[in-house]
């Protein structure tokens, strides 16, 4: 799918993505929202120290794994700049 074809999701509606005000559970990387309500890994919108409805581009340098592991969750959106 052509990025510039996804809806814009702006930093407060992300935020209202993180396990606790809504039934969705978002994440953004490098641009681009996730959706990663399915992952048992993000239950209750936590992952390790990490929080959901938030962009942790910054945060994934100190992760074990590289942002590789987000291509099996679907992207729903472009983070408005």
């Amino acid at each position: 799918m052509n990025d510039d074809l996804l809806p814009v999701i702006t930093r407060a509606q992300l935020a209202l993505r993180n396990g606790q005000d809504k039934p969705e559970i978002w994440v953004a990387l490098r641009g681009l929202v996730y959706d990663v309500t399915s992952s048992r890994l993000w239950r209750n919108g936590k992952h390790y120290e990490h929080w959901a409805g938030q962009d942790l581009t910054d945060e994934l340098k100190d992760a074990p794994h590289n942002e590789n592991v987000f291509d099996k969750f679907k992207v729903i959106g472009r983070l408005k700049s």
